[in-house]
């Protein structure tokens, strides 16, 4: 029983961890990657379909990216879904491909994505939280229950404590990483 709580509250915070590079990968640095893609939904045939699965993305040089799609007919329904994106992109087509250039950051720019990048890591801090809080009150229930004697519940904290600590580290140093990225260059 306990196992299972500790297996989901891990899974859980895994989850958390994921959503929040998903986050980061929102958050444009000054150089060009295709992840930077990867969120604009493309409309295809009456359903919205993931850039990504429509096209190839390949970096040109440090600063532009380039969207090939594999349908021409494509090219202009792409190109307007990258401008309707909220990254501030502006494509530009020539027929066959799509040119991305990626404008430099200014130092106001930096800041700002700085403080939505520490925005993001303090959600997913909370939400991984959340999670021990929850993990912990199942312990607790089965505490209430019977089911486990105080022994057992105080270990359980305590693995729960220690998961928790792990991932919040992970946190601080995905965020440690992105910030160094957004305010090198």
């Amino acid at each position: 029983m306990i196992d299972d709580i500790i297996k989901d509250a891990e899974q859980r915070m895994d989850k958390s961890l994921v959503a929040l590079d998903t986050a980061f990968k929102k958050i444009r640095t000054g150089r060009a990657h295709p992840s930077l893609l990867d969120t604009i939904m493309v409309p295809y045939y009456g359903a919205d379909t993931p850039l990504n699965q429509l096209a190839n993305v390949t970096v040109e040089d440090g600063r532009c990216l380039v969207v090939v799609p594999w349908e021409r007919k494509l090219i202009s329904e792409v190109e307007r879904a990258i401008m309707k994106s909220d990254l501030g992109l502006n494509p530009s087509n020539n027929g066959e491909s799509i040119r991305v250039p990626m404008p430099a950051l200014t130092e106001e720019t930096r800041r700002e994505y700085t403080k939505q990048a520490r925005s993001e890591a303090e959600n997913a801090r909370v939400a991984i939280r959340n999670i021990r809080r929850d993990a912990n009150g199942d312990i607790k229930d089965l505490l209430k229950e019977k089911a486990i004697s105080e022994d057992d519940q105080r270990r359980a904290e305590e693995r729960i404590q220690k998961l928790t600590d792990k991932f919040i580290a992970a946190v601080d140093a995905s965020y440690g990483v992105k910030e160094s990225d957004l305010l090198s260059m």
